[in-house]
């Protein structure tokens, strides 16, 4: 399979399994002492590495570091609108369209070489 399509799906599962170590404790342990939240966050984190290293590994061989970056922050947004709408009940906010708008624009100028 060619590196970048391999790439992107295994940094759209280290996003998901990132976003939850990141933000979920906010919801679902507020009640917790911080450091349970943190302990809990890293074994969460874990997997996420274990996914994103070897996917930053396999991209490297054909993107830029530039190129892997900007990749990542969009499947970062990807992943984190509807995980706060979804999951943490956040309202849908317009100012996602434009960091989205922001991406986009960032993405051309990093990847025009390859258009």
């Amino acid at each position: 399979m060619p590196a970048v399509p391999v790439t992107i799906a295994m940094l759209l599962i280290s996003n998901i399994f990132m976003t939850f170590a990141w933000y979920a404790h906010l919801k679902d342990m507020s009640q917790k002492p911080w450091i349970i939240a943190a302990l809990l966050s890293w074994g969460i984190a874990l997997f996420e590495y274990l996914f994103q290293v070897p996917a930053n590994r396999i991209g490297y061989t054909v993107l830029t570091v530039g190129q892997l970056k900007v990749m990542q922050e969009i499947i970062t947004l990807t992943v984190f609108v509807p995980f706060a709408v979804f999951y943490m009940k956040e309202p849908l906010k317009l100012d996602y369209l434009w960091a989205g708008l922001c991406l986009v624009g960032a993405a051309y100028f990093i990847f025009r070489d390859k258009l």
